[in-house]
């Protein structure tokens, strides 16, 4: 059942006219910290409050303009709109409490929280986006409006990785316009709101050339190697930045992308006659091993955390690429569970650099003496990415694994297998030199990080161990996957 209703369109607006206020009250910390706090909480709930409903089958539609018959901004919340925009509002608000600690001696902070703001409206803009064209010009804007957040330092690094960003990211927006374009000649319509718009009759090169144009389009910020060495030069920028980058906003929205096309463009059964999912799969595999072995050589702890990031994206993209339910649900699910892994680490790098100034791993012995909560946090999120049961990331890899079996391709579970070895050997290193290894003069008092650093750490290392140990009760985020995949596969 379809309703209209004007809240797909207030959410996105809710974040762009608190991006807006920010920058008229400028620098004044209490405004600027009520505005970006009431917006992020009135938003979850906007976006919380149609979750019912779409658990349910409903599905929320608001059109706002139409250029030309058939082509228009609007606005559509089904199961797969309702899980990507859930992760980004619930992290938006604990991002928010984090960089108001973080950013307290910062430069431009008006400048900072108004981006910010901004980036979360184009996000949920991308989630809730009816057709390709809306999807499109949010995606655009997503690239405009982070730009200012990676040369926030405004140091010649910061300005040569912003140029990085750019390049990169604004040639795969001309591909994915020109896969936009090219599906409304060949289909008539642009919607997402089908199981696949395309048909064979349109020629399997055609076709095949068209998907390889959408997977280098949203690939660049799906960080799909080689489109991903704009990803490791942005982590000069602050550490709220590059949890946005990493967990909230530009690469989710590269991986949703893909999804979007794979299951509502294309369709599981027009890519099964096509045999490119096998191909999509294989690229993924190399991605995840791949930059699982140079995250093994990086001694700078952002560093680490951006090819850890390479690698647990095209865990996604390798989900839609098997073309099966549980596969599918195995992508879906892990869209929420590497996210709130992966903000975990970058919140402990930015606490520990505010701290400690520390910023290579060389550096960590005995931290966890120092800082055994933000460490504690650290290690939750580890386990998690290695798979350990209880966790959220054993939750993605479990359902990832059963879909590799259900198609028949065994060689996807071994690839599963090794990128769990991989994060296990250069993830529990840290935990070792952190926990049990002590360098001569190091003071073992506890010198945890403020407060306003240290909570939304915590939190998300909490929802780590509830997104792996509660991961079936009716509510929580897999119940809205499968709601998605149920669609998708016409269950």
């Amino acid at each position: 059942m379809e309703v209209i209703d004007l809240r797909p369109m207030l959410a996105p607006a809710l974040s762009l006219a608190c991006g807006i206020i920010v920058f008229l009250v400028g620098d004044r910390p209490f405004w600027r910290r009520f505005w970006s706090l009431s917006a992020a909480t009135v938003k979850l709930v906007i976006v919380f409050s149609m979750l019912p409903g779409v658990l349910q089958g409903t599905v929320y539609r608001y059109s706002m303009i139409e250029f030309t018959p058939g082509i228009g901004l609007g606005f559509r919340v089904d199961a797969l709109g309702m899980f990507f925009s859930l992760v980004s509002s619930t992290l938006w608000l604990i991002t928010t409490f984090y960089a108001i600690g973080y950013m307290e001696h910062e430069h431009e902070r008006a400048r900072f929280f108004g981006f910010f703001a901004l980036c979360v409206s184009t996000t949920v803009g991308i989630a809730f986006a009816e057709n390709l064209l809306t999807l499109f010009l949010f995606y655009e804007m997503l690239t405009i409006c982070t730009y200012p957040l990676v040369v926030h330092e405004e140091t010649p690094e910061a300005m040569a990785a912003g140029r990085k960003y750019l390049v990169y990211t604004l040639i795969g927006g001309v591909f994915v316009l020109l896969g936009t374009a090219v599906t409304y000649q060949w289909a008539g319509t642009l919607s997402l709101a089908g199981r696949g718009i395309l048909d064979i009759s349109v020629g399997t090169q055609a076709l095949t050339l068209l998907f390889v144009s959408f997977v280098i389009g949203f690939g660049v910020k799906a960080a799909i190697m080689p489109l991903h060495g704009w990803l490791p030069s942005a982590m000069v920028a602050p550490a709220p930045v590059s949890a946005l980058l990493h967990a909230v906003a530009v690469v989710k929205a590269g991986a949703f992308g893909i999804l979007r096309i794979v299951f509502c463009v294309f369709g599981v059964e027009l890519l099964r006659d096509l045999g490119l999912g096998v191909w999509l799969a294989v690229a993924a595999s190399v991605t995840i091993v791949t930059a699982s072995l140079i995250a093994l050589t990086q001694d700078n702890f952002k560093r680490r955390l951006a090819y850890s990031t390479i690698s647990q994206l095209s865990y996604i993209v390798l989900g839609a690429a098997l073309l099966t339910p549980l596969a599918a649900l195995g992508a879906i699910v892990h869209i929420a569970n590497q996210a709130f892994q992966k903000i975990t680490m970058f919140f402990v790098a930015g606490a520990i650099q505010r701290t400690t100034g520390k910023t290579n791993i060389h550096e960590f012995a005995g931290i966890g003496f120092q800082m055994p909560y933000t460490m504690g946090a650290f290690t939750v999120a580890a386990l998690g990415f290695i798979g350990v049961p209880l966790t959220a990331g054993f939750v993605s890899k479990w359902y990832l694994s059963l879909g590799a079996m259900e198609s028949g391709d065994w060689i996807f579970v071994v690839v599963l297998i090794t990128s769990s070895i991989l994060n296990a050997a250069y993830w529990l290193p840290i935990i070792y030199m952190a926990f049990f290894k002590i360098s001569p003069g190091t003071h073992l008092r506890i010198k945890e990080a403020p407060l306003l650093l240290l909570l939304p750490t915590l939190v998300c290392a909490v929802y780590v161990i509830l997104l792996g140990s509660l991961a079936e009760v009716p509510g929580m985020p897999l119940s809205l996957a499968r709601t998605a995949v149920e669609y998708f596969f016409g269950q």
